[in-house]
């Protein structure tokens, strides 16, 4: 059963507390890293049949298998894939970032391009659940930031195939490339490449555990999105919700994974009691109702605080994955949410609208890491430079305070650069 907490009877400890995974990974994905580097397509194969029971030959999933698998998936369902693939479009396409040029002074011109990455390489995962929201989320910004090749990977099945909604999320997305490895072994693949996979830029998706130590080791080979921690979810609910409402949303991020966090904080005691006994009734209906049940007795809890000042305060301190404002007039509210991955507004917003179809990311800072970071988005697949252009005029101008600068850190080299141009006449 869920904890009740509240906040005037426990320490901050125990409100503030994060579900923390006792697994120690390390080491195994050091090896698995070591591995795939040294031994390449060799490697991954042995780790498709050990972790995955896939006796394959090919890691590429070919133009034939995928077509096959838009064949086999429902109409109905390729019909909504493009729908949520349109909405995500349309939200991306707002984040474009455009290169800038200064020339407003004379003989001085300075500014910044915005160029994309060459190759991204999207983790997609398996395992107990198919996630072509996933594909959408993470190749659309990809495209429209003009990566030119984007590469996935995702676990194959013990038949050696690809869930075909994950293929058919991807053929919509334009993703160039898949290929069948998960786990630390296909984010070594993507940093380091084999003969088959082609090492990429940056590395983006969510994963289990060994997924994003595989993430943190490789990071500076390539570059990442994020460390992502387990799901998270946060309800900020006052007495007029709907006690239903509050506990499936609670469940629709429970049922992700034991370690799962979902959280009430509430300023009344009498919806705390209500949403505790309506998860009772709930857990036992979900398909997934052993992994609910575990996440919400570990991890779960309801606190309850004496006003929704303080229920806000509460939320910043944990700066959650998503956030659902369940209040009346909740834009009143927005200003005050400081730390939140994905804010969802009002009281008829489940987090899953934002899970599949609305048009924002998904792909959420976890843990905490709300308070300094951001939602997957187009200015994940980019990169910036900059150039300047000075006439000789124009430098004679500023020389000696470029000289002056230098030398105040005593690099007179630097100083040297400058004045030197200043002296041929």
């Amino acid at each position: 059963m869920i904890k009740i907490l509240n906040v005037n009877e426990v320490n901050k400890d125990e409100i503030f507390a994060r579900s923390v995974s006792s697994a120690n990974v390390e080491d195994i994905v050091t090896d698995i890293i070591a591995n795939v580097r040294a031994n390449g397509d060799k490697a991954i194969f042995e780790y498709n049949l050990k972790f995955d029971k896939a006796d394959i030959d090919t890691l590429a999933v070919s133009d034939e298998e995928s077509a096959e698998a838009f064949e086999s998936v429902s109409p109905e369902f390729i019909e909504i894939l493009k729908k949520a693939a349109a909405n995500i479009r349309k939200f991306h396409e707002r984040q474009v970032r455009n290169s800038f040029i200064i020339n407003d002074e004379e003989g001085i011109v300075i500014g910044q391009k915005v160029i994309p990455v060459d190759k991204a390489g999207l983790y997609v995962p398996g395992g107990t659940a198919a996630y072509p929201s996933t594909v959408l989320m993470d190749s659309i910004p990809a495209k429209i930031a003009g990566v030119k090749e984007v590469v996935m990977v995702t676990p194959p099945g013990s038949n050696g195939k690809i869930n075909p909604v994950i293929l058919a999320a991807a053929k919509i997305a334009g993703v160039d490339n898949i290929y069948k490895v998960g786990g630390a072994q296909a984010i070594a693949a993507l940093a380091y490449g084999t003969e088959s996979i082609p090492k990429v830029d940056k590395i983006v998706g969510p994963g289990n555990a060994f997924v994003a130590e595989a993430k943190k080791q490789v990071f500076g080979t390539v570059s990442i999105d994020m460390i992502a921690g387990p799901s998270e979810i946060l309800i900020i609910a006052d007495g007029k919700t709907n006690p239903k409402y509050a506990a499936a949303d609670l469940l629709s991020q429970a049922e992700h994974d034991k370690m799962a966090s979902a959280v009430l904080v509430t300023d009344s005691a009498e919806l705390a009691v209500k949403v505790s006994e309506e998860l009772e009734k709930q857990i036992p209906q979900l398909e997934r109702s052993e992994i609910a049940r575990a996440s919400i007795d570990n991890n779960g809890k309801i606190i309850v605080a004496p006003d929704i000042k303080s229920v806000i305060e509460i939320a910043n301190e944990i700066a959650p994955e998503h956030l659902e404002l369940c209040l009346d007039n909740p834009f009143d509210y927005l200003d005050s949410i400081r730390h939140a991955g994905s804010i969802f507004m009002g009281r008829n917003c489940p987090e899953a609208l934002g899970d599949y179809f609305a048009g924002p990311n998904h792909t959420l800072p976890t843990s905490g890491t709300a308070k300094f970071s951001s939602p997957l988005s187009v200015d994940d697949f980019v990169k910036k430079t900059q150039y300047t252009y000075y006439t000789k005029e124009a430098l004679d101008k500023v020389a000696y305070d470029i000289a002056y600068f230098a030398n105040q850190e005593g690099l007179t080299g630097h100083a040297k650069s400058a004045i030197i141009r200043t002296e041929d006449k």
